[in-house]
């Protein structure tokens, strides 16, 4: 019974994706189909609704919309250029300077923003003049900026991270997010060495001179008020003075007041950041609520216990589990959106990593990390085509470059995966687990 729902859902998935339905329609399609092969139609129905209303109910849920509001006033607030400014003075004097700025401000933007394709946008538009007057290569700025921007989405405040503890059962958010700083430097880091490398072979140098100090210190200045938002906010919630809810509705308003006083949100403006901020967390908050039909069919049916059974009686070695499931969660993420990967993928795998005693909380990152990934890999790749878009190139010429980065982005998986000290040191350290 498990293999044929499982089979069910998966063909009517692929088939409702393929003709252009959107995928939280698909998932609820494709979940309803597999319930009615095993009980009748009105049951059916009610069940699904009821599941619906249910997964959208969760007081937790309402992090989300705050984070993308967050985010979203961010955006459009003008801190793009003061990162940028920031991380130029840090790191201006490593070969191809604008090329390591642009991996760092990333960084920091999309942590801040909660958006990778945001911070590709923001931070490749910034640095753009700047590389095209130095004679920077086109396709390579525009390979290190898709590359670097999903890092972000690693480091918290994460919405990717928030929908992993609500899936997996109410995983800390508070552990994820302390857990999720390691990957997403080490991501940052990877880009970083392959951008410096290339930049040496290239004969791009740093900026001339000597390091200044004062110009450090007047950047720092200007990007310190950005920057306490990641400290205010998740220092909060690590710390356990309020919850990753309170955290989000705090950053809201320190994103509103910070963007007033930058002189960058009008009251038009802001009206149009809360239109797009609640449609969408509609889409988000509904795409939850189906896919809790989807977790509902699974353990009805046992469909995690049978892809456990069917995995342990291939290999009960764990590097294979892992090294099986990295190179699953690879391809859905080149086809699947972040958000409704995490809620297919998650009752699939954790039961299993479960088995050999992996901690929900290395799980989580092991996940994020691998569909962030997708975030930049063809056919969807969404942050990808966006920094194509703002570095005025090609796909073509971006992927030979890209190459290279996904070779140092995957080594920072295998890290993520092999070696729990990653994401599971500072949770240790705090005491959170």
């Amino acid at each position: 019974m498990a293999f044929e729902a499982l089979g069910i859902i998966l063909i009517v998935l692929l088939i409702l994706l393929v003709v252009g339905v959107p995928i939280s329609y698909a998932i609820g399609i494709s979940s309803l189909a597999a319930i009615l092969s095993v009980v009748p139609l009105d049951i059916s129905v009610l069940t699904a609704a009821q599941r619906t209303f249910v997964g959208m109910s969760k007081f937790s849920l309402t992090a989300i919309p705050f984070f993308i509001l967050a985010g979203n006033l961010m955006n459009q607030g003008g801190i793009a250029k003061r990162l940028v400014d920031f991380v130029l003075a840090i790191l201006g004097k490593l070969p191809g300077s604008l090329l390591v700025t642009n991996v760092g401000a990333n960084a920091l933007f999309g942590a801040i923003s909660g958006s990778a394709s945001a911070a590709a946008a923001a931070v490749g538009s910034m640095v753009r003049d700047g590389e095209e007057e130095q004679g920077y290569d086109p396709a390579l700025c525009a390979a290190t900026n898709a590359a670097s921007a999903p890092a972000g989405l690693l480091i918290p405040p994460s919405n990717a991270l928030i929908t992993y503890s609500l899936v997996s059962g109410g995983t800390s958010v508070a552990a994820l997010f302390l857990a999720g700083y390691i990957p997403g430097i080490i991501w940052a880091l990877c880009c970083i060495v392959v951008a410096v490398l290339i930049a040496r072979k290239k004969g791009y140098r740093g900026t001339t001179g000597k390091f200044d100090w004062k110009n450090l210190g007047v950047a720092t200045l200007r990007a310190l008020p950005s920057l306490s938002l990641i400290v205010v906010v998740i220092g909060g919630i690590v710390a356990g003075v309020f919850t990753a809810t309170e955290g989000s509705a705090i950053a809201v308003v320190y994103a509103l007041i910070l963007g007033i006083c930058y002189k960058n949100i009008t009251l038009e403006s802001f009206w149009e950041i809360v239109v797009s901020s609640a449609k969408m967390s509609g889409m988000i908050v509904f795409l939850i609520g189906v896919s809790n039909i989807l977790g509902w069919v699974m353990a009805f049916t046992q469909i995690p216990q049978a892809i456990s059974g069917a995995l342990l009686g291939i290999t009960n070695n764990p590097i294979i589990i892992l090294l099986i499931m990295n190179v699953i969660l690879l391809i859905a993420g080149t086809f699947m959106d972040v958000t409704p990967a995490i809620l297919i993928f998650t009752p699939l795998f954790l039961p299993i990593v479960k088995t050999f005693g992996m901690n929900p909380i290395q799980f989580g990152l092991i996940l994020v990390y691998n569909l962030c990934i997708g975030n930049i890999t063809p056919p969807v790749g969404n942050t990808l085509f966006v920094a194509i878009k703002v570095g005025k190139t090609s796909l073509a010429k971006v992927m030979p470059y890209m190459l290279l980065y996904y070779v140092a982005i995957l080594v920072g998986l295998l890290l993520v995966t092999y070696v729990p000290f990653v994401s599971m040191g500072l949770p240790n350290l705090a005491g959170m687990v």
